[in-house]
């Protein structure tokens, strides 16, 4: 079995973590949060304040929790699974170069379904773009504060990345300006508790193709983490992914 140190544990997504940890044969052992709260493992307010062994860390907070779990996992030569979004371009920098000498698998979304679409997007983007306009629509609870998702940015990127094509990301649209053929949309909702929704959309001339993942519960994320962290206890040095745990 897993053992696994929660950072983050009294947030939700903590909570869901919890309760599904046995039944993927993981035990979390320990938690961190400045937040006290009751869960069946103690919870302490620092990295550092930790007394349990465990074999991989797993992060469900914040983007500024960056920095100390970098130095935490290199001091303890630890792995890290990090599912926390909205980090900077200096921070993934930050992880990139860390994982030079620790294991640290890093995806903007954990569940299984998002990551098929992402694959979907590597293999027929190509094919569509050339008659087809792109746009991307996400929507998340009202208590989200990075905008857009790390997901639809996951998206986005597959996209860029397939074409040969210079693509420039518009995040949203005002004003008077007509939409450029190298335009990929963004746009962001929040409200209410929706656990996440996103949609690329595909508009031609005559036709329109929709692709859509709806986050039903949190639970898909909190399985993916956790299959994450039996994942990386085999892991050297090095940056690691969905992509990489599911396709090899």
């Amino acid at each position: 079995m897993v053992k696994v140190l929660l950072n983050g544990a009294s947030g939700k997504m903590g909570g869901v973590i919890s309760s599904l940890a046995a039944s993927k044969d993981v035990q979390i052992v320990a938690g961190v949060d400045a937040k006290k709260s009751v869960r069946e493992y103690p919870v302490y307010p620092s990295l550092w304040d930790v007394k349990e062994d465990f074999d991989v860390l797993l992060d469900f907070s914040r983007a500024d929790s960056l920095y100390p779990i970098l130095d935490f996992i290199k001091a303890k030569e630890k792995p890290a699974v990090l599912c926390t979004t909205g980090y900077s371009n200096e921070q993934v920098e930050r992880i990139n170069e860390a994982s030079k000498t620790s294991p640290i698998f890093r995806s903007g979304n954990m569940s299984l379904g998002i990551n098929i679409l992402t694959r979907i997007l590597k293999d027929y983007t190509k094919i569509l773009y050339e008659n087809y306009d792109i746009e991307i629509v996400e929507k998340h609870h009202n208590e989200k504060i990075d905008a857009p998702s790390g997901t639809a940015l996951m998206l986005s990127d597959a996209i860029q990345q397939t074409l040969d094509a210079e693509t420039n990301l518009v995040f949203g649209r005002e004003g008077i300006k007509k939409r450029e053929k190298t335009d990929i949309g963004m746009h962001s909702i929040r409200g209410g508790s929706i656990v996440g929704d996103h949609e690329v959309i595909f508009a031609g001339t005559g036709e329109v193709i929709e692709l859509t993942h709806k986050a039903i519960s949190r639970d898909v994320f909190a399985a993916g983490a956790l299959e994450a962290t039996k994942y990386m206890t085999r892991k050297g040095p090095g940056l690691y992914n969905m992509d990489s745990m599911l396709f090899g």
